[in-house]
């Protein structure tokens, strides 16, 4: 079995925790085109609740994601995932059959209550080697981008065929798919994969916000988020007072979002041969701030909204793109799944800001004030991000270690912060393993085995 190169489970964990994965997404932006425009016809409706039937899944999401995860500990993968499924579902069927928007608002905030992005994440862990999880993650990562963009042609068509309704229908039919998925192709885990690797507990949460150049990665994604369901209350209206017909929406988002991503690689390709991470992501926050600010003066040219979007989204694919990777580069050795379990709580958390901004703004009756607050988010991000530190490029590996009578973790990484390429290391005596952040041009593996004793 090569070490190289993912395994036949590997593979099929991948794909099929993806799927999973991509269908959830499916249900939180499919909705982001439409509800602003097809929810009219809903009871009790307004900007306001436009926007918080939008965003409150973020907010559930976010609540759930750590206690999901834990449980999923205590009582296997699976069945937690199947749980959360379920309730999705059901989510999905009271937002289907609602007649008005506080019943709609309702369903949205039971979808969001099936959080098990970090019970699937401890499962494609348990069921890859630590040399391959990271191919393994880059693949549910690319098909929860590839999400969004079905997302945005599938919405707008679903919605136009059959109401508001037909899409929380089809969410419904994904979400049982995922269930089918689990139940039979997914992989069953024959060995948990260490805690540090799967989810935040509440005293790595404490630790890890503390950490400042963490924290401003975590702030970043919650304003990222905050802006994308900011800027989704009131565009599908204002491309419709442009001249574009609800029908007809995919038109415009399906060639933005192919471009934006066309567009967006050799940017990230300069950023990281010239190594100008940090210029390339602080000039990309300032590219978000100034496609909002255009918004406001083309609000109501099809064309210029489409230019300021393809604008907005090459920002946001580069710094959708690199936040995972920076948080991963940063985090404590042993604490990258604790690390990614706070940062997709502000992910979801700036969904639910955003929706309840955006509302709040639009229900004034200013949509240019809705695009200016989105500029304003980036500017206050700037600041934020104005001081970031880029750390150097690393790999973390983990090595079984056996603790011999009286010795005591801290002299063995000691002994191993000494190696040539170690950047950092970390002993966890209740794991019997070692954690090693690692430059591996220079990591010198068999000496790292002869310090823990394995050859």
């Amino acid at each position: 079995m090569s070490i190289h190169s993912l395994n036949r489970l590997e593979k099929r964990a991948a794909v099929s925790l993806a799927s999973v994965f991509a269908f959830r997404m499916l249900g939180l932006f499919m909705l982001m085109p439409v509800l602003a425009i097809y929810g009219q016809s809903l009871e009790h409706v307004s900007p306001m609740w436009i926007g918080l039937a939008i965003g409150v899944y973020g907010l559930t999401q976010a609540l759930l994601q750590i206690p999901m995860g834990w449980l999923s500990d205590k009582f296997g993968r699976k069945p937690i995932i199947i749980m959360g499924l379920i309730v999705f579902a059901l989510g999905s069927v009271v937002a289907a059959t609602a007649d008005s928007i506080y019943w709609v608002t309702a369903g949205r905030a039971l979808q969001g209550m099936g959080a098990i992005a970090s019970a699937l994440l401890a499962l494609a862990s348990d069921l890859s080697r630590d040399e391959q999880r990271p191919k393994v993650m880059a693949v549910i990562g690319m098909c929860i981008g590839l999400s969004f963009a079905v997302a945005m042609l599938l919405g707008p068509m679903v919605a136009s065929a059959f109401g508001i309704s037909g899409v929380f229908w089809l969410t419904a039919i994904l979400a049982i798919s995922g269930i089918l998925i689990i139940v039979f192709l997914v992989p069953s885990a024959v060995q948990r994969a260490p805690k540090g690797d799967t989810v935040a507990t509440f005293v790595d949460i404490r630790r890890l916000i503390k950490h400042p150049q963490l924290l401003r990665l975590d702030l970043g994604v919650m304003l990222l988020h905050l802006t994308l369901t900011t800027l989704f209350v009131v565009l599908p209206g204002q491309l419709i007072t442009g001249g574009l017909a609800a029908p007809q929406h995919w038109q415009l988002y399906i060639p933005v979002l192919l471009l934006a991503f066309i567009l967006m690689a050799p940017v990230m390709i300069i950023a990281m041969k010239k190594q100008k991470e940090k210029e390339a992501f602080l000039g990309c926050i300032g590219l978000l701030i100034a496609s909002s600010l255009t918004l406001v003066l083309v609000i109501d040219s099809v064309i210029g909204i489409a230019l300021c979007m393809l604008l907005y989204f090459i920002a946001f694919n580069f710094l959708e793109a690199t936040m995972p990777a920076l948080v991963a580069r940063l985090s404590p050795a042993n604490q990258k799944g604790s690390a990614m379990g706070v940062f997709s709580s502000g992910q979801f958390f700036g969904a639910f800001l955003g929706g309840i901004l955006g509302g709040y703004i639009a229900q004034q009756g200013n949509p240019h004030g809705v695009f200016a607050a989105v500029a304003c988010v980036g500017v206050i991000w700037l600041v934020i991000a104005w001081r970031m530190q880029i750390p150097p490029k690393s790999k973390i590996i983990s090595l079984l270690v056996s603790l011999s009578e009286g010795e005591k973790a801290k002299d063995i990484a000691d002994k191993l912060i000494t190696l040539p390429g170690v950047i950092e290391a970390t002993v966890v005596p209740e794991e019997s393993r070692s954690y090693l952040k690692i430059d591996d041009k220079i990591f010198d593996l068999n000496q790292a085995k002869q310090v823990l004793g394995l050859q």
